[in-house]
């Protein structure tokens, strides 16, 4: 009997919490977008948005996508790609991320990574809806950091055939100094003062490297993807090194793991050409190291001259990284 109530709360709550009403998407007539309405947190209303390509049939397997800091969902060409390939394909916006910003929010606030728990799980339901019998979830920057913290703490890492990592956030770009001491001070402050805020630099030269207007390929939401990364709060800061230090000391992840990540790290404070021709947010040795060590069968793809976003790279370099993910699925798929 106390079963059967708990699957009827939980039923009731993604139905409530999951809007049925798809709209067009702002990528065009092939993409579709529903609200996922969340319960109210310490910055009042909030939403998710979850974002699917249309197909003419509803294919066995399913990618879930979730976007980095300062990011959302615009990256149409990976969405062709999976389904051309036969995967339905969906992302997600984060609460207080791109289509999910709401008037008066801080932008990208976050004080524990587990709060995205809520949305991920919402979209998980919906893929299973459509009787998927694999689903693999793609994580880029923060959103591999979240991608690999939720399936290490939740129930739901059952339902998750694979993970593919494009450059995850899996360790500060700090000196040994910050990251050992200052880290965690921040973080024990911010029990207290969690909306302390602390400004990053003005550079804008990752934008430069994307943006088509400049030295790039891509036209985007520049208000939802700012050219200059906005202040962080030191609730963030310590969501962060949270996730980081359990996925440090604890992660097993016991599924097939693709890790991708640029040959090299690149370093400045005004574009030139060279940050067309790698990493410039996050150190590669990093990703490398921890990356590694998430589970037992992780394949690491070091791509030359990628950017921080692989899927973002010039367009020969995408090519030869869509060729080798793909072959990597076929390689692991149970069907």
């Amino acid at each position: 009997m106390k079963l059967v109530i708990v699957l009827l709360f939980v039923s009731m709550f993604f139905n409530k919490s999951f809007s049925r009403e798809w709209s067009s998407d702002i990528l065009g007539n092939d993409y579709i977008n529903a609200t996922i309405l969340l319960p109210d947190d310490y910055s009042g209303k909030i939403k998710a948005t979850i974002i699917k390509k249309k197909t003419t049939q509803n294919y066995r397997k399913s990618v879930l996508y979730i976007h980095g800091y300062n990011d959302y969902f615009f990256q149409s060409e990976l969405g062709d790609k999976f389904t051309e390939k036969g995967y339905n394909f969906y992302a997600i916006d984060l609460r207080k991320y791109g289509r999910s910003i709401t008037n008066g929010q801080n932008k990208f606030e976050v004080r524990d990574l587990k709060e995205y728990f809520t949305e991920i799980d919402s979209a998980i339901h919906i893929i299973k809806e459509n009787k998927c019998d694999e689903i693999i979830l793609i994580g880029h920057s923060t959103g591999g950091l979240i991608a690999s913290y939720y399936i290490m703490e939740t129930h739901n890492k059952e339902c998750i055939d694979a993970l593919i990592l494009n450059s995850p956030f899996l360790d500060f770009n700090l000196s040994k100094l910050e990251e050992d001491y200052l880290l965690p001070i921040v973080s024990k402050i911010s029990n207290l003062t969690p909306n302390i805020s602390i400004s990053q630099n003005s550079n804008d030269g990752y934008a430069q490297s994307l943006l088509k207007k400049y030295h790039g390929e891509w036209d985007y939401n520049t208000e939802w993807k700012m050219p200059i990364s906005p202040d962080v709060s030191f609730g963030w800061l310590s969501a962060i090194h949270k996730a980081q230090k359990a996925l440090h000391t604890e992660a097993s992840i016991n599924i097939p793991i693709l890790l991708m990540r640029s040959n090299i790290s690149i370093y400045g404070n005004k574009w030139c050409e060279e940050f067309n021709r790698g990493d410039v947010v996050l150190d590669v040795n990093d990703i490398s190291y921890y990356g590694r060590k998430l589970g037992p069968s992780v394949k690491e793809l070091v791509v030359k001259e990628g950017l921080h976003d692989i899927f973002l790279s010039r367009k020969p370099i995408r090519e030869t990284v869509y060729k080798y993910l793909f072959n990597w699925l076929d390689s692991i798929s149970t069907n």
